[in-house]
């Protein structure tokens, strides 16, 4: 999520990368042509910088929506920039067309926004109290235990089925957009109500919606409700197989129960290594053995029969309640989280993105390293996670390649190729 919201500054021009190394060398000039995919970033949110695309190094940006005020906007930007095929990220073009994805959802930050009407315990009921009653239920500590107004001073919430329902016209209104940004976070509070001050303040040139510089409240949202929000959201990904760009702060461990819960019982057959020569030799033995000896055999081989069709069975075919890719977005979380993911039972495939402001930015980078070098190399996407494009997301961009080509051990040009493979992936699949 990019720092608008979080109240932290964007970095500074200072932070780009050096035209030379540590040693003083020159670096390698940097292989733009090669095609460098921005896979989370947030430029609606500074809509004057939209106009900067067209001119950008980067390939394509898969642009991100977050809450009611974005959601147009990030259509209307897609309408006029977006890409309309796979074929147009193969190589540079300098039209207008071809230079992002668009991704629609709700993240985590908003979640108290929106009431969950699907479920047979709704929070709200259209009426002022029962504004404060919904806010209370879905906040922590709850807001009326201090000050009722602040309840007063948030918006009215929305249902999740609208919500849901205008994600999923714009979803088929752009074929390839994906659902993002979604997730979980138990570090973040709701910002103070506005004050006379706070709105002079104000920055015009941002989108609505964000904390632009207020303080913190005491308030976190419950990680009960986030959880329902985010998998209404997996479950619409899954029935229209679409990826997700998913958020996850200090929140790890429930993350991945409160995805894996949406795949239980579709999960990939994992066989045994001496199951799997248990297999081979009952096929061997099948195939060699006459009807009756079949008969005599019984149990055995029909178990081994029963092994060997399940080694073999095709994909599941039609929607499912997960979505079939998933981008953990700046991932912060430790190796063991990694290797849940790259589960071979996981019947999702899992992508881990890595970004300069969010990885190194908030002094996480040896365990940044730590995870790129356990991500495998098809795995693994780069982002900028700014909310303004232009040159400054160039240079992050630029930033984080070089950096996971080194850490990676990969040639610069090798390594942005293998990146740019994994997007297509990641996005079109």
């Amino acid at each position: 999520m990019c720092r608008q919201h979080s109240g932290e500054p964007e970095p500074s021009d200072s932070g780009a990368p050096s035209s030379h190394n540590d040693a003083g060398a020159p670096l390698e000039p940097f292989p733009w042509d090669a095609g460098v995919f921005d896979a989370h970033c947030h430029p609606t949110d500074a809509m004057a910088s939209i106009a900067s695309i067209p001119d950008m190094k980067a390939r394509v940006l898969t642009v991100m929506s977050t809450r009611s005020q974005d959601q147009t906007l990030v259509s209307d930007v897609a309408s006029r920039y977006g890409v309309r095929d796979s074929n147009m990220t193969m190589s540079p073009h300098s039209s207008d067309e071809g230079r992002l994805v668009p991704c629609f959802g709700w993240h985590p930050w908003f979640a108290y926004q929106i009431y969950d009407d699907l479920s047979s315990n709704s929070t709200y009921d259209g009426t002022p109290s029962g504004k404060i009653s919904h806010y209370d239920k879905i906040l922590a500590p709850p807001p009326s235990s201090k000050d009722v107004s602040f309840s007063e001073g948030l918006p009215d919430p929305r249902p999740l089925s609208e919500f849901l329902q205008e994600t999923r016209s714009r979803l088929e209104k752009h074929p390839l957009a994906l659902i993002g940004e979604i997730g979980l976070d138990k570090a973040f509070r709701l910002p103070q109500s506005w004050t006379s001050a706070n709105e002079f303040k104000r920055d015009e040139g941002l989108t609505p919606g964000g904390r632009e510089g207020r303080l913190l409240s005491p308030h976190r949202v419950q990680m009960s409700h986030q959880a329902a929000i985010l998998q209404a959201q997996l479950r619409l990904a899954g029935e229209m197989d679409r990826a997700v760009s998913v958020h996850g702060v200090q929140a790890h461990g429930v993350l991945y129960d409160t995805i894996a819960k949406l795949w239980k019982g579709h999960e990939k057959v994992v066989v045994s290594r001496r199951d799997q020569k248990r297999v081979a030799e009952g096929a061997e033995d099948f195939s060699s053995s006459s009807e009756d000896e079949m008969e005599d055999e019984g149990h055995t081989n029909s178990t081994n029969r029963r092994k060997q069709k399940k080694v073999n069975s095709a994909p599941e075919q039609g929607p499912k309640p997960y979505p079939p890719r998933i981008c953990m977005h700046s991932f912060s979380g430790p190796v063991e989280v990694v290797k849940q993911y790259l589960h071979p039972s996981v019947p999702a495939k899992v992508f881990f993105s890595f970004s300069i402001v969010i990885n190194w930015g908030t002094g996480g980078g040896d365990k940044a390293e730590e995870a790129i070098r356990a991500v495998p190399d098809d795995r693994i996407l780069v982002e900028s996670d700014l909310h303004t494009a232009g040159e400054r997301m160039d240079q992050y961009l630029e930033e984080i390649c070089r950096r996971i080509c080194k850490i990676k051990g990969w040639g610069l040009r090798e390594g942005v190729e293998q990146l740019g493979r994994n997007w297509r992936e990641f996005v079109f699949g």
